[in-house]
């Protein structure tokens, strides 16, 4: 495998996304059509193999073309925190896993179009952040199975 540059290395990786929604909402989500999405705190597993700061800055922002299903779900939901989890390795897949672990429920076919699993977007009834078991998934730079 080609060697990055240090600076590449450490813009690379995946990310936790938590949002705060406070009410039910209807959202229309591109091809998932139009989901019940319940209150609560919400953990969207993603990676950007190029460019991790800047694409967790846009995820800040609500103003912005709708490009994943993530996007439509942020015109709604309050921007809570994110994590960086720098890395060349394509840990996006295995992070989602481990979520769904510690998660209260999952959003069937949310944010995994491009890959096998279930769902990319998790909910919790209280603040993931304040959870030891989430907290520690930000260390994690390579993962084992299961």
């Amino acid at each position: 495998m080609p060697r990055m540059p240090n600076r590449l290395a450490r813009d690379s990786g995946s990310y936790l996304l938590v949002l705060r929604l406070m009410a039910w909402r209807g959202v229309t989500v591109g091809a998932l059509g139009r989901l019940s999405i319940r209150p609560g705190y919400y953990v969207y597993v993603g990676s950007a193999m190029n460019g991790l700061a800047a694409r967790i800055a846009r995820h800040r922002r609500v103003r912005k073309p709708s490009h994943w299903h993530i996007d439509y779900l942020r015109r709604h939901a309050r921007f809570h925190g994110s994590v960086a989890i720098p890395s060349r390795a394509r840990l996006e897949c295995l992070l989602a896993a481990r979520v769904r672990q510690v998660a209260a429920w999952a959003v069937p076919g949310f944010g995994c179009s491009d890959c096998s699993c279930s769902s990319h977007l998790f909910g919790f009834r209280r603040d993931p952040l304040r959870l030891r078991v989430f907290r520690s998934l930000a260390k994690i730079t390579k993962l084992p199975p299961g």
